[in-house]
């Protein structure tokens, strides 16, 4: 993989990336605070606002789709991790119009499921008309390895916001638009193939997954550098016949999603960044050519070029649409996906009149402040919370390289990157901020913290247990809080956690650590013994195989040396709120 980039500062490269399709587009406008690229304030008739996003590194997806006839507004996160779920709230209640409803459109990742999901359900709680759909469109994976993850999305997802921003056009309802991008999710099938991993900019050599052999390919690898299916030495022609395989062959159990029955199918081939315009039609030409012979089928559209990347990722993905009655009366798929679009990720150019109109409007209402928290009542020695909490949190920090280096054998390698920025800007706050003896008002100047500063899967697990956690606090009787109140709460708050995530013991998650901590505690009313009995959970994490996150697609037999890097870094937080000095918690 090549790891030399004109700009290695992530942050920077994702700020200016996302500046820069203003400049391209003068439809659209920019929130810098919470990377959310949104259409200007317009004229036009309203319609139903449509939202995607997901994390950067996919460009053109899904900033550069922000236009008429395609997106209201793209939420983006930083390199290969989900937006936060304020992000998207944002985005929600203040940079669209919310008079004819939303339609979220989002790919099949855990973390941007659970992310555009609670912003999804904070928006219908304040009263806005918001719906959801989830493209998984990827069989690279098949069922067996997918399980309850299910199918990942990727660039077939763009097929679907072109025809759904397109309906939305139309000034149809949006329960037609969401009805509408569902049958064509329903309806597309992708896969993609890659000769290398990823560099990602900032992150150091060597921390990254293992390196392709010279001629070697991997069928289904993800776009994020999950392993696929299989590695193999093939030639353009055999990697094309395999690929269509997956797609196509109904004998195949495992991986048959969908029966092209239609006259009409669209292809989609995508770039997934690096692969040349030369080879690119090389490619075009071969998928085409086998489609026809070995499987009798003549695409009634060709699209290809670079819709949704893997950075600079040296491969290329194949979709399908199968083209079927939309059962909305007027237009069909197919006038849908011809219609124009007036965004520079899509082929449709820019009119003339638009760039002459010089539309400088902009959105420039702030998000609303939240409702003051109310003291609770209960209390707890304010300088023992924050000597506690700073020794977590130290702890959390000293341990990121360990972190870092099981996430990379397991998982992409960011999961000790989020806890080690999620840990300093807590710590910094609790060292500027005047604590009071109330637990409750403590947590809840901590919760934006968290929800601001840790993105991804993990980051999305720790706001909603804390959410919960508040409210659980909330409803205990005023007084001193003990050991007993905090696992009574603490429960609660587990159990609010598990509506949102079917992850439990066994999975190979965060919860391995987080479930023993409280039990334990309920039981033995002891935080240094449910420290170590998450310690003790953590360890046992080596060797069990992922049911839930990203480590599922993550092949080889890593997990049998390393712990899970989430439950490991938790349990490090907890020895340090049970007090343990480095000489007790040794690493896992």
């Amino acid at each position: 993989m090549s790891s030399k980039h004109f700009i290695d500062d992530p942050t920077h490269l994702v700020n200016t990336a996302l500046h820069s399709l203003t400049l391209a587009n003068p439809n659209v406008a920019l929130d810098s605070d919470s990377k959310i690229v949104y259409r200007r304030p317009s004229h036009d008739k309203p319609q139903v606002s449509i939202i995607s996003g997901g994390g950067s590194g996919h460009e053109p997806s899904f900033g550069a789709m922000v236009g008429p006839g395609m997106l209201s507004a793209a939420v983006a996160g930083t390199i290969f991790a989900s937006p936060s779920a304020e992000q998207v709230r944002t985005a929600i209640a203040h940079r669209v119009d919310t008079s004819r409803g939303v339609l979220v459109v989002v790919m099949n990742y855990t973390g941007d499921v659970l992310n555009f999901g609670m912003a999804v359900e904070k928006a219908k709680a304040a009263g806005l008309p918001v719906d959801m759909v989830v493209v998984g469109d990827d069989v690279g994976v098949g069922r067996a390895k997918a399980g309850k993850v299910g199918r990942r999305g990727i660039a077939g997802t763009v097929l679907v916001l072109k025809i759904a921003g397109a309906l939305a056009a139309q000034g149809r309802s949006l329960g037609e638009v969401a009805k509408v991008a569902r049958l064509a999710a329903d309806n597309i099938v992708s896969v993609g193939a890659s000769l290398e991993h990823v560099h990602v900019p900032g992150r150091a050599v060597g921390a990254q997954d293992d390196t392709l052999a010279q001629g070697e390919v991997e069928i289904g690898m993800g776009i994020h550098n999950e392993a696929g299916s299989e590695r193999a030495k093939l030639h353009l022609p055999r990697l094309v016949g395999r690929m269509l395989a997956q797609l196509l062959d109904s004998s195949d159990e495992d991986r048959a999603f969908l029966k092209v029955n239609s006259n009409e199918v669209v292809l989609m081939i995508n770039n997934l960044g690096s692969v040349s315009v030369l080879e690119m039609g090389g490619i075009t030409t071969e998928v085409v050519t086998q489609l026809g012979s070995s499987y009798g089928i003549h695409p009634v559209r060709i699209i290809t070029g670079t819709f949704m990347t893997s950075l600079n990722g040296l491969g290329f993905s194949v979709s399908l649409l199968n083209v079927v009655n939309t059962d909305v009366a007027g237009p069909g798929m197919m006038e849908l996906l011809d219609a124009g679009a007036e965004v520079t990720g899509w082929s449709a150019p820019i009119r003339k009149e638009t760039w002459e109109a010089k539309n400088v409007a902009t959105r420039t209402d702030e998000r609303g402040h939240d409702e003051q928290v109310k003291p609770s009542g209960l209390r707890m020695d304010k300088s023992i919370v924050k000597e506690r909490l700073e020794l977590a949190l130290d702890r959390v920090i000293a341990a990121e390289p360990e972190i870092t280096r099981y996430d990379t054998v397991v998982g992409d390698g960011d999961c000790g990157i989020g806890l080690k920025r999620g840990a300093e800007a807590v710590l910094k706050h609790i060292g500027q901020t005047d604590l009071t003896d109330d637990p409750l008002l403590t947590l809840a100047s901590i919760i934006p913290i968290v929800e601001s500063t840790m993105d991804g899967t993990s980051g999305a697990l720790y706001a909603i247990f804390l959410n919960a956690l508040a409210r659980a606090l909330r409803s205990l009787p005023s007084g001193d809080l003990t050991p007993s109140s905090w696992a009574e709460a603490l429960q609660q708050s587990c159990d609010a956690l598990s509506k949102y995530t079917p992850a439990r013991p066994g999975d190979r998650t965060l919860v391995d650590a987080l479930y023993p901590f409280i039990q334990v505690l309920g039981k033995t009313r002891d935080v240094k013994k449910a420290a170590e009995a998450a310690k003790k959970a953590a360890d046992e994490t080596r060797g069990m195989q992922a049911s839930l996150g990203r480590a599922v697609y993550v092949g080889g037999k890593g997990f049998e040396q390393v712990p899970d890097p989430g439950a490991f870094g938790l349990a490090c937080f907890f020895g340090g709120l049970a007090g343990g000095g480095d000489e007790e918690w040794e690493r896992v």
